[in-house]
């Protein structure tokens, strides 16, 4: 069974800084695009930022471009997001998510929950104000 483990979150003042990581196992990591979603309470889960196979193409939404920054290790099945400059509306839960790559990155698909198909537990990142 595949298993994306995050961790690295927890509470941060609001300019700070914070690095995630999700460690994946039992799954071919260089075949799959990977991705952080999160959570605030009482919202719906949104993206953040994706990752190509290759880690050649990524994607942000807005509100993090220029803040957070997605990479990945292959040879370390782990996938990162740098977040600096933390603000209390980055307040959330944290999930990594996988999705088999097909032969060409489109950055709208990337950006869809849908599209794949394992998920981590999460990890909790609370910034305060």
């Amino acid at each position: 069974q595949v298993l994306l483990a995050e961790s690295g979150g927890g509470l941060v003042q609001a300019g700070g800084s914070l690095r995630l990581s999700c460690a994946a196992s039992r799954l071919t990591f260089g075949n799959y695009r990977m991705a952080w979603f999160r959570q605030a309470p009482g919202k719906e889960r949104e993206f953040v930022a994706a990752i190509n196979w290759s880690g050649g193409s990524t994607v942000y939404v807005d509100s993090v471009k220029g803040r957070f920054t997605i990479s990945r290790d292959n040879a370390k099945n782990t996938v990162y997001l740098q977040v600096n400059s933390l603000k209390p509306e980055d307040t959330g839960v944290y999930y990594c998510a996988a999705a088999l790559r097909g032969t060409r990155w489109y950055a709208d698909m990337a950006q869809r929950p849908n599209t794949y198909n394992y998920w981590g537990q999460g990890t909790q990142v609370t910034v305060s104000s």
